[in-house]
């Protein structure tokens, strides 16, 4: 194995990817951001943990030059850009941050890829993480990677240039290629995001710390996948013989409502309804009602298909917020 270069590996994804890289005999290296005031990343020392050769480079995805020095200097054979918000609702207040480090600087990375190529002569791989909010409020379901780029939230937005970037550098030869993710989720997953508020909801009321958990809409439908099969194909694709875009999706929907209700169910709440109230204030604008994808051209050309059924996501992270809290861990709200 080669050189991995991974930005956002503090994140879900990125642990997963730096720990599967690591597997394989490669040497990777890690793009880490300081927090406000210079603190460490929280998610540093767990990923140290778990990926102990890692070899970490501090410096921002936003900052063009140190993103240029890092890839000149590392010469990785791979690189991973995962990096970015990660949030929707985020991206709605804070709009113009969203598009530079989910966009601008997705051009940043491509451009020292394409330089290190140049300079080197050896193919030098990137994947980029797109997103199923490229697609917004699509004409049609499920989607595929002929689906009109057409996004309805600045998070899309940004992730839709960043998309049409891997495109224009592919154009220039550089191996660039985009996974199109739907929606994927595992313990890891951080506590801001509705699947682990439902999760740990679940395991607290379960625990009778608290009465009643607060959402917003329960009935739009989304797909989703198992974080770890979602890097088994993020590395398929940057290896895969030619360059190109992959829909990365299970194709079977659910509702939110269906993921409280398995989540209720695994720690023995039936009733869940008697414990769950809406506030519109957590409801997004203009919020797709459908998102569901058709991964055909990853299982006809790469080999890939999901391996882990909803029931079973659902079950292993409401199953580690319950640890949390006997253990007595991150059991308290986020």
């Amino acid at each position: 194995m080669g050189i991995a270069f991974v930005t956002g590996a503090t994140g879900q994804d990125g642990s997963y990817l730096c720990e599967a890289l690591a597997r394989e005999g490669a040497e990777v290296h890690a793009l880490v951001r300081r927090g406000p005031g210079g603190a460490q990343d929280p998610g540093l020392d767990e990923l140290l943990t778990w990926v102990p050769g890692l070899i970490v480079h501090e410096g921002d995805l936003a900052d063009a030059a140190t993103v240029d020095r890092l890839v000149a200097e590392i010469a990785p054979d791979e690189i991973y850009n995962l990096a970015g918000i990660s949030s929707v609702a985020y991206s709605w207040a804070h709009p113009v941050t969203t598009g530079i480090v989910s966009g601008v600087a997705v051009a940043s990375v491509l451009h020292s890829a394409w330089l290190l190529q140049e300079r080197t002569g050896r193919t030098v791989r990137v994947l980029q993480a797109s997103s199923a909010e490229i697609f917004g409020d699509a004409p049609e379901s499920p989607q595929t990677e002929a689906t009109p780029v057409r996004p309805r939230s600045p998070y899309g937005a940004a992730k839709a240039y960043a998309h049409h970037m891997v495109g224009v550098y592919r154009a220039r030869e550089l191996h660039a290629s985009a996974a199109i993710l739907y929606n994927h989720e595992s313990p890891r997953r951080p506590e801001a995001f509705v699947t682990r508020k439902i999760t740990r909801g679940a395991a607290r009321i379960a625990a009778g710390l608290d009465t009643v958990l607060t959402l917003g809409t329960l009935d739009v439908t989304r797909d989703w996948g198992w974080a770890p099969d979602y890097v088994q194909a993020m590395t398929s694709i940057v290896r895969h013989e030619a360059a190109d875009d992959f829909v990365i999706a299970t194709g079977v929907g659910h509702t939110v409502a269906d993921f409280v209700r398995v989540a209720f169910a695994r720690v023995g709440i039936e009733d869940w309804q008697a414990h769950v109230r809406t506030d519109p204030a957590f409801v997004r604008p203009a919020d797709a009602a459908i998102q569901l994808g058709d991964a055909s051209k990853a299982r006809r050309e790469l080999g890939w298909s999901p391996s882990t059924a909803f029931e079973q996501i659902v079950a292993s992270m409401v199953d580690h917020d319950v640890e949390l809290i006997a253990d007595g861990g991150r059991g308290t709200p986020a």
